[in-house]
């Protein structure tokens, strides 16, 4: 079955990598872009609806019918919020996504960019590992279909990006080093793209997959041993 999926987050660095995976895959039929302000792309398998706030798509559920998976890439730093806006944005804003989507769509795969060190515990001195943790448990006592946490580390950009954080472009230079002596906390966008699209395809042996899992599945294997 060909892909029909929901991204979130096309105008940050994670989800304009996933998007680039998605329109050049085969396995992908159409994306719906969810966004508050207009990428700037244009391609025959993508489709953008303006939304201004995730939080509330009552007035565009009718179109979100259809999908079988769902890549949310949207986010946002920890780094000079309070916490009270990094939980509504990362946490309420994310579910109440995630709910719509699985009231819309039983059989839809739902994909949640989280973070490496997330803790699902949620007993982390660090405030924002532990949203991320009880974001991720939440995501995954709703009923999709099937859900997978993503907890990527470094990433590669991939060539022909455009939304790429001023630090991260200052340290690219880095990768091929970091991939060799810290392979399990290093990945290019494109594996994590082709991660997700595999994921929803057909699946993964675990709901929360480390950055050595998103490099495995991107490439077609099983869960990596412990």
């Amino acid at each position: 079955m060909k892909l029909r999926v929901i991204l979130t987050g096309a105008t940050g660095m994670v989800g304009e990598g996933v998007l680039l995976e998605c329109l050049q895959n085969p396995n992908v039929e159409r994306v719906l872009v969810l966004t508050r302000k207009p990428t700037g792309r244009t391609h025959v398998k993508m489709t953008e609806l303006l939304v201004p706030d995730l939080a509330n798509l009552s007035a565009v559920e009718s179109q979100l019918t259809g999908y079988n998976a769902c890549f949310f890439c949207a986010g946002i730093s920890s780094v000079g919020i309070s916490k009270e806006e990094y939980e509504r944005i990362t946490h309420d804003m994310t579910l109440a996504v995630g709910e719509t989507l699985a009231r819309l769509n039983p059989d839809l795969t739902f994909i949640y960019v989280s973070g490496a060190g997330t803790d699902s515990a949620e007993k982390s001195g660090q405030h924002w590992a532990r949203v991320k943790g009880r974001t991720e448990n939440a995501l995954l006592a709703l009923p999709f279909h099937a859900a997978y946490m993503f907890r990527p580390g470094f990433m590669k950009a991939t060539e022909g990006q455009r939304n790429i954080l001023r630090w991260y472009g200052a340290i690219a230079w880095l990768y091929p080093l970091a991939r060799r002596l810290a392979p399990n906390f290093v990945s290019t966008m494109q594996e994590v793209g082709r991660a997700m699209i595999n994921a929803a395809d057909f699946g993964y042996s675990k709901p929360v997959l480390e950055v050595r899992d998103i490099v495995a599945l991107a490439h077609g294997k099983a869960a990596p041993r412990p």
